[in-house]
């Protein structure tokens, strides 16, 4: 809980900054499965896997991210077969402001813990992701 509790609430304040900024047709859902695409796109095979949710709900919401202009699928290039999903240009730009709000929350943090211990806790929670996150 004392990892969860402070992640929700960097969540929810970027997801206030993307709807503030006029992406408000984006869900916490999309979100999800959208921050899990890779810089040459990932198949939504690994979108799933990686946000915890089925094939059917990940392909759902990649779907309404497509239609809304987030996302694009292109051909993948290691396999004729399959497809890769892409941030599409409104992605990137709603990615720039997602971006700005983690930067300001971190800033928030800093000054509430001090420079010290936010490096420090930065250097524990890198530390840690070695052993907890399999996407890494």
């Amino acid at each position: 809980m004392l990892c969860f509790i402070p992640a929700r609430a960097m969540e929810a304040r970027v997801m206030e900054a993307v709807v503030k900024a006029g992406f408000d047709d984006i869900t916490l859902a999309q979100s999800r499965v959208f921050q899990r695409i890779g810089p040459d796109g990932t198949r939504v095979t690994d979108l799933a896997e990686q946000a915890r949710v089925s094939k059917q709900t990940a392909t759902f919401l990649v779907d309404q991210l497509e239609r809304a202009g987030y996302v694009e699928r292109v051909p993948d290039p290691g396999d004729a077969r399959a497809r890769l999903v892409r941030i599409a240009p409104r992605g990137r730009a709603a990615v720039e402001v997602a971006r700005k709000a983690e930067a300001e929350v971190e800033a928030e943090w800093t000054r509430h813990l001090g420079k010290r211990d936010a490096d420090h806790l930065r250097r524990i929670l890198t530390k840690l992701r070695e052993i907890t996150d399999p996407y890494r």
